[in-house]
C-alpha cells in the first residue's frame, strides 16, 4: 500500500505517488564526535555531498523525478529542458540551506514540487523550512515531507505549509491520516491559517 498522504482541498487521502525520488549514491561517512559522544544530526549548512556523488547520481531519462538539491544545482543545464516541461522537482535535507536553491534557481514556482528530507527527527528545522518556503519565498506548489516522518508530526507539518507526506516505512499511512484532525481549532496563526483564534471568532460583548 502507498505511504503517501496528500492534502486536496483540506482533505487527506492516501494516493499513488506520481514522482520518482532520485537518491545520491552512498558514501563512507565518518562518525563525528562531540564531548566524546557520536553526533547523529547534521549541522545547518554542513557540506555532506561529494563531487563524486553528484557526478555518479543516476537520473532516469523519462518521467517525473525529484532530484537532490546538490545534483539540481550542479547538473542544471542537463535538466533544463525537463524543468521547463514540469518533470523535475527538488529535494533537500533539513541541514541544507534554502539560499543554495534560491541562488541557483530564482523562480521556485516553476518547480512543481519541493520535498524536505528528515534523516532523523531531532529538531524543528523541517517546520522552519516549510514556513520559509510558503511565506518569505512564496512557494505555491506541492511541498512534501519524507524520511523520518511520523504520525504525531503531520498536524504541525500541515500547519507549516506541507501538502504531502511520505510516512515512514514501518508505519501505516491510513493510521497517520487521523492525526491531521487531532486539534480542531489551533490557537496560534500559522501558514495554513494566519489568523490566531481570537481574530477568527467574535466573542461578542
Amino acid at each position: 500500500m502507498s505511504r503517501l498522504i496528500t492534502l486536496k482541498n483540506g482533505i487527506a487521502e492516501v494516493t499513488t505517488d506520481q514522482w520518482t525520488l532520485v537518491n545520491l549514491p552512498e558514501t563512507q561517512v565518518e562518525a563525528r564526535k562531540q564531548a566524546g559522544k557520536v553526533v547523529l544530526f547534521k549541522l545547518t549548512g554542513e557540506q555532506t555531498v561529494t563531487d563524486a556523488q553528484i557526478a555518479n547520481t543516476v537520473i532516469p531519462e523519462t518521467g517525473n523525478i525529484i532530484v537532490p538539491l546538490s545534483v539540481f544545482i550542479a547538473r542544471q543545464q542537463e535538466l533544463k529542458t525537463r524543468i521547463a516541461k514540469g518533470e523535475i522537482g527538488v529535494w533537500l535535507a533539513t541541514h541544507e540551506l534554502l539560499e543554495s536553491l534560491t541562488q541557483a534557481w530564482a523562480d521556485l514556482n516553476s518547480l512543481p514540487i519541493i520535498a524536505i528530507f528528515v534523516e532523523r527527527f531531532a529538531d524543528g528545522r523541517i517546520f522552519s523550512l516549510g514556513n520559509l518556503l510558503r511565506t518569505r519565498l512564496g512557494f505555491k506548489n506541492e511541498l512534501r515531507a519524507f524520511g523520518d516522518v511520523l504520525r504525531d508530526q503531520l498536524f504541525f507539518l500541515k500547519r507549516s505549509g506541507f501538502t504531502s507526506f511520505v510516512i515512514r516505512a514501518d508505519r501505516s499511512a491510513l493510521d497517520a491520516i487521523a492525526s491531521l484532525n487531532d486539534f480542531t481549532q489551533p490557537y496560534q496563526g500559522a501558514v495554513d491559517e494566519p489568523r490566531p483564534v481570537f481574530k477568527r471568532y467574535n466573542r461578542g460583548a
